[in-house]
């Protein structure tokens, strides 16, 4: 069973790949927005580390789980992309969820989730660094736009100043960025499901290596409640193995620059998990969904019409 056939169990056959990769894509920033709720209920019970390193642990678990059951175990896959999986899953999953899960012990989610906003710039610009080009006119405006209706949506022009985690976040901003580009540019004749499973593999590790190092994991999550474990299995299912194989699949057919305009959907989606718990949008926030989907609409079109540099 292929990456491929996947795709066309979770949307109509009838849709052309490419759409097809862009629903599944968005459809991964929706479910990577429900996280920032999520992450913020688990950190009021637990250490970051263990939290962060618990969510992946079960991730590395239950991705494994699937690529076995529907493609099987191809070690030589492993072997020939073992430098690039570990590097990609210290830089996209323990980097990225380690500035994450520490940076929200200081920050907020709608902060998070606006400074998360610009890893699509981030993206854009790698991207156009390694294959030496520059971003089209409309991709820039596109982007531009966006990045204004993700400030719009989560308030950025109310005067909110950056705490000492949003800087982490930042970091882990750029991490997400290298891990987008470097998915397509260091992987060889790997799926987009092996690459989510080996690489989370690697990160997980990574994490937990680091929680039993700086925290105690064991004795903190026997006293966990319930809705701690509620809320990290949906980031470890949801929010992890189904978002991370539907952007690789983003990845695969439309290129990192194309899908990574996409993320700007991750604070739409927080700010509607906000208001669906009682914290209602105001106008400008309204009005800030519609500016960012209208911009993730321009920048995803310039990068269609743009073509592939040869590799």
């Amino acid at each position: 069973m292929t990456d491929s056939s996947l795709a066309s169990r979770a949307l109509p056959l009838s849709l052309p790949l490419d759409t097809r990769a862009f629903l599944l894509s968005a459809l991964a920033a929706v479910f990577w927005g429900t996280n920032f709720e999520a992450t913020r209920i688990v950190l009021t019970e637990m250490a970051p580390w263990t939290a962060a390193a618990l969510r992946f642990v079960l991730a590395a678990a239950a991705a494994v789980l699937w690529l076995a059951a529907t493609r099987g175990l191809d070690f030589s896959v492993l072997r020939r992309n073992a430098v690039a999986f570990a590097l990609l899953g210290l830089i996209g999953v323990t980097g990225f969820n380690a500035a994450l899960f520490l940076g929200m012990a200081t920050s907020s989610p709608v902060t998070a989730a606006l400074i998360m906003g610009t890893s699509p710039l981030t993206t854009t610009v790698l991207e156009s660094l390694f294959h030496r080009r520059r971003p089209t006119a409309l991709t820039l405006v596109g982007l531009g736009v966006s990045l204004m209706g993700v400030a719009l949506t989560v308030g950025a022009f109310s005067g909110a100043r950056l705490a000492p985690g949003d800087w982490l976040i930042a970091g882990g901003s750029v991490a997400w960025a290298l891990y987008s580009v470097g998915c397509r540019r260091w992987v060889t004749q790997a799926t987009a499901l092996e690459t989510t499973v080996w690489t989370m593999v690697f990160g997980a590790a990574a994490l937990a290596a680091i929680a039993f190092t700086m925290e105690t994991p064991l004795r903190l999550l026997s006293d966990a409640s319930p809705v701690f474990w509620l809320a990290s299995g949906h980031m470890a299912l949801i929010g992890s193995v189904l978002a991370f194989v539907f952007w690789q699949v983003g990845i695969a057919q439309r290129g990192a620059a194309a899908t990574s305009v996409l993320f700007n959907l991750v604070p739409v989606s927080a700010l509607v998990v906000a208001a669906a718990v009682g914290r209602m949008p105001d106008w400008s926030q309204g009005l800030g969904v519609l500016v960012a989907i209208a911009g993730v609409g321009l920048a995803s079109r310039a990068q269609r019409q743009k073509p592939v540099a040869s590799r």
